[in-house]
């Protein structure tokens, strides 16, 4: 009786260890002996006990799996920082475990890889301006080595596109450098114009200095004339203005802060004669 108990309480421990319950959003590797066997799907499901064992149980959900950071230099020598997150599925729970010893840390160093490639291909700017290209470009070239590994590459982005910390210091630096050379170049823009103006001014004060004397000589030679008309006598009107004109001219220069003597002529009727000698000589 005994015995009978003991080999029905064995039955029943040997019929619980060969059923098994898989749950949704798993699926269960068995071997056989050491073998691959058959993958079990959620819900009920039998095995032979002590023959069969659970090899793995896999996640058939999807994945996220972080990309470490890492630095990458890009065409033109510049070191960027960079990292991504990839999002995955296990589509065959076999090939995921057979066909490499460990899925995620496969598709984690495929990832890191293929994204020193791409940005490799890359200047700086490019790198930094074109994430969405290399997100397309990143999937596209390791979605077949993932199916290979019974995984599905559902989507990767890229987290962070950065300068390493050497590289910012260096372009804080060139655009440093390239605000001085504009203030440089603005201010001696300013200068230039400045200069430009200046002798722009002073020409046309000379025009209009010289339009002026030139305006004024042909007043005074109109003046003589119509004095000379008037009297009839070339002489007088002449000695006239020329005596004004000395005169004011000596006055001026008394008036200068430089001068210290004004010495009138004894005979100024004879000094004007002089002057108008020596004009007329000159006219003929």
């Amino acid at each position: 009786m005994e015995l009978l108990i003991v080999i029905l309480f064995a039955v029943v421990i040997t019929l619980f260890a060969g059923v098994k319950i898989v749950p949704q959003g798993e699926e269960w590797i068995v071997e056989r002996l050491g073998k691959y066997r058959a993958t079990l799907k959620p819900g009920l499901n039998i095995i032979i006990p002590f023959m069969d064992t659970i090899r793995e149980k896999v996640s058939t959900r999807d994945i996220i799996l972080d990309i470490p950071e890492q630095e990458v230099i890009t065409k033109d020598n510049a070191v960027i920082v960079t990292n991504a997150v990839a999002f995955v599925r296990v589509t065959s729970p076999k090939d995921a475990i057979y066909g490499v010893e460990n899925f995620r840390y496969a598709i984690q160093n495929l990832v890191m890889t293929t994204l020193r490639s791409i940005i490799g291909e890359m200047k700086l700017d490019e790198a930094l301006s074109n994430r969405e290209s290399i997100k397309n470009r990143l999937k596209e070239q390791i979605i077949d080595d993932a199916a290979d590994w019974g995984v599905t590459v559902k989507s990767v982005e890229i987290q962070d596109i950065t300068p390493s910390s050497s590289m910012q210091e260096a372009m804080e630096q060139q655009a440093a450098a390239e605000r001085e050379r504009r203030a440089i170049e603005t201010k001696a823009e300013g200068a230039k114009n400045a200069m430009i103006l200046e002798s722009q001014g002073k020409l046309e004060s000379a025009k209009l200095e010289a339009s002026a004397q030139i305006a004024l000589s042909e007043a005074s030679a109109q003046a003589i004339k119509n004095v000379s008309e008037a009297i009839e006598d070339k002489e007088l009107p002449t000695m006239f203005l020329l005596g004004d004109r000395y005169i004011n001219t000596l006055e001026k220069m008394s008036a200068s802060p430089n001068s210290k003597f004004v010495i009138y002529p004894a005979d100024l009727q004879a000094a004007i004669k002089g002057m108008m000698g020596s004009v007329l000589g000159k006219r003929e």
